[in-house]
This record gives C-alpha cells, structure tokens and sequence, in this order.
C-alpha cells in the first residue's frame, strides 16, 4: 500500500458511500472486515462484509446531495494506514448543517482490500 493506493481507496469509499450499492461496498472490504465506527462501544462494531454492508445500506441513508467528503492520506507504513478529512452535511429535511472532522485507521490486505477500518470523528461547533 502506498500513498496513491490510498488516495484511490478512499476515493472508492466516498463514491461507495454516495452511490449506497452493494458491490461498490463489497469492493472495499475483506470478507473478514472488522469495521468500527465508534471504537469504544461494542455495539458499533460490525465483523464480516455482510454485517458492514446491511449496517450501510439499513436505516436512513445519506442522499447523495445533501453531504460532501474529502479524504486523503495522512501515513502509509506497510498495510496499516491513516488517513483524515471531513464529512460536511448540508442544512436539510434531516437536520441542521453539520461538520466532522475524520480520521480512519486501517490495515489493509494485499489485495488492496481493507481488513480492519477503525473511524474517528470530532463534530465542529457550527456557528
């Protein structure tokens, strides 16, 4: 894995995101993906592409116009990597606007496919 790979990675994960589809999801992530989206609670941790992709897909989705994304690469180092940027949702139907500050921990599999995906985010006080 190095910084291209990365860029590319997450890129991926944004449009899977926006797209809200299966195989675009699947693509990311290992069969055996730990996925944890608020690391210090058990009950936000999913294991297994099933999980990760019914947790994605369940629920309110993101409408793909009423969000923005950017990440990029922070470090590489072998398979583990960390990367940071924002989730930025607009003032709408479900709720005000709303900035998050990211960051992702990851460790990858030579196939370039994430094994662990930890997720870290901060809220900032909007004005």
């Amino acid at each position: 894995m190095n910084h291209a790979d990365l860029q590319a990675w997450l890129d991926r994960y944004v449009e899977a995101w926006r797209t809200n589809e299966r195989a675009p999801i699947e693509a990311l992530f290992t069969a055996d993906i730990v996925y944890r989206f608020r690391p210090y609670s058990s009950e936000h941790e999913e294991v297994g592409i099933d999980a990760v992709v019914e947790d994605w897909l369940g629920g309110s989705r993101d409408e793909p116009d009423a969000w923005d994304a950017t990440y990029e690469p922070f470090a590489v180092d072998g398979d583990r990597a960390v990367a940071t940027g924002y989730s930025h949702y607009l003032a709408g139907p479900l709720g005000p606007e709303r900035m998050f500050h990211n960051v992702f921990l990851m460790r990858f599999a030579p196939d370039k496919r994430c094994a662990e995906f930890t997720e870290l985010y901060m809220q900032e006080e909007m004005a």
